[in-house]
């Protein structure tokens, strides 16, 4: 039988309600932390929603690669037309990096699709870097300790939603918190005067990922205002003055200080549609008192949701909040047939996303202060399946910023060799050289957190040697 939890109910009562968190706020008593929270700092995450292709979005760039990989993939190759001179995939037609660290991959060169040049140009311009196989570990795992069993491996692997839930939140679907909330949750407790209702924001509905203990996310209205509220936005009950006194008995319901109902969830419901309503009015007015963006975004989901993201860091100060993550997440990249058609759009998405926010935040004088970073469910098998490829594990991402110690490639970019400890020995899937905490780690302790606080939100970090990836260089500012 499902065991009902009270107050697991209102924190998600209280974000679906136009994010009306911090109602739990003060439940769980902690012991005094010590994050660095000096300045402005946020991070946005892109959710990928599906399992990027890794394999069809860094591509070798050297011949004896490209051939390599070619001879593996002949079907998703053959989709994308490769040999024609025309293809976005041929070598002549892929965008060149030229990472500092080039001499470190044995003479393979890497290169971006065209469809996302400009990544390429921020990506040369030293603000971005590419981290190379990227996946959810418990401990460091190579193909002998997989194949053998001996190591011990995340659950339910090659799984759409236990490995969503698990990039997010280190756990199977059904975990509590994500590690995006957990590094809020210690920047607010460092310092009680932030506004915690707006630490945490998605533009995407309630993500795992941006669930703390104390920080409850808030859910950015895709309108630019406070969502729905009944009272304000008269056409909702209707437009015409007879009507106010039914937006009168709203708002006095609303602004109850208690409620009569005897069940506790109802309680909780009306308590939570009252604090929606006021957080929600709350970030429109904040958003109103600011200098609007000139930065153009793409109409597309991606382009609305950075767009609104911009916006929130834009009125950070007037929300009261110095520490923010973000999470906003695209769909579409399950991409098991017809690769070449779905993908390569999904790509001209993500650039075109990307460069607009960029370009937002440095009209905002922030770049310096974010740190953009991708995920995804899982990377695609090597191994082809037609026109198209399967559930994989490890993959390559991108982190974008201007603090970021960019034109560099972090982690292995394994070669396309099926028979290297890289691979599984069924269908090529990569095994993880980095795992999503070490990833973490490295932007939270940008972010401000102490090495006490990444140990608390990462639990298996300190069994990798390597707790810092390096992206971000010193971190004495």
């Amino acid at each position: 039988m499902t065991q009902f939890n009270r107050r697991a109910f209102l924190a998600a009562s209280a974000a679906s309600f136009a994010g009306a968190s911090g109602v739990l706020g003060g439940l769980t008593q902690r012991k005094a932390w010590a994050a660095n929270v000096t300045g402005y700092k946020a991070m946005v995450c892109i959710f990928l929603k599906g399992g990027l292709d890794h394999n069809d979005t860094v591509l070798p760039v050297d011949a004896a690669s490209h051939t390599a990989l070619a001879s593996i993939r002949p079907g998703v190759f053959g989709s994308h037309n490769v040999g024609s001179g025309t293809s976005s995939r041929d070598i002549a037609n892929l965008i060149k990096l030229n990472p500092v660290n080039a001499g470190d991959f044995n003479g393979r060169e890497f290169g971006l699709p065209p469809q996302m040049g400009d990544i390429a140009d921020i990506f040369d311009r030293g603000e971005a870097a590419v981290i190379g196989n990227v996946g959810p570990l418990i401990e460091p795992t190579g193909r002998d300790g997989f194949e053998n069993g001996t190591v011990e491996l995340p659950a339910r692997l090659f799984s759409h939603n236990d490995q969503q839930s698990t990039w997010m939140s280190l756990d199977v679907e059904g975990s509590r918190y994500g590690w995006g909330g957990r590094f809020a949750d210690a920047a607010m407790a460092s310092d009680p005067n932030m506004n915690r209702t707006f630490a945490a924001i998605t533009t995407a509905g309630n993500e795992v990922f941006l669930s703390g203990e104390n920080v409850q996310q808030f859910i950015a209205p895709s309108n630019g205002g406070g969502g729905l509220d009944l009272l304000t936005q008269r056409w909702i009950i209707g437009g015409s003055s007879r009507h106010d006194a039914m937006r009168e008995q709203v708002e006095q319901f609303y602004n109850r200080s208690e409620t009569d109902a005897t069940n506790l969830f109802a309680r909780d419901v009306v308590n939570a549609q009252a604090l929606g309503v006021a957080n929600g009015r709350a970030y429109a007015e904040a958003l109103s008192n600011t200098v609007p963006l000139t930065t153009e975004f793409p109409g597309t989901s991606l382009g609305g949701q950075l767009s609104r993201v911009a916006d929130a860091i834009t009125a950070s100060d007037a929300l009261g909040v110095r520490r923010q993550v973000f999470m906003v997440t695209g769909g579409g990249y399950d991409t098991h047939d017809n690769q070449a058609n779905s993908l390569v759009p999904l790509q001209t998405e993500i650039n075109d996303a990307i460069a607009a926010f960029r370009s937002a935040m440095i009209e905002r004088g922030n770049w310096n202060d974010v740190v953009v970073f991708t995920a995804s469910d899982f990377g695609r098998t090597m191994i082809d399946n037609g026109d198209g490829t399967d559930h994989g594990w490890g993959a390559h991402h991108f982190v974008l910023g201007g603090a970021i110690q960019g034109r560099a490639i972090y982690g292995d970019l394994p070669a396309p060799d099926l028979d290297s400890q890289f691979y599984t020995e069924s269908r090529g899937r990569l095994i993880p050289s980095v795992s999503v905490e070490q990833y973490a780690a490295t932007m939270g302790r940008w972010f401000g957190l102490t090495e006490e606080e990444l140990l608390g939100a990462l639990p298996n970090l300190s069994r990798f040697q390597t707790q810092d990836l390096g992206f971000f260089g010193s971190l004495s500012g």
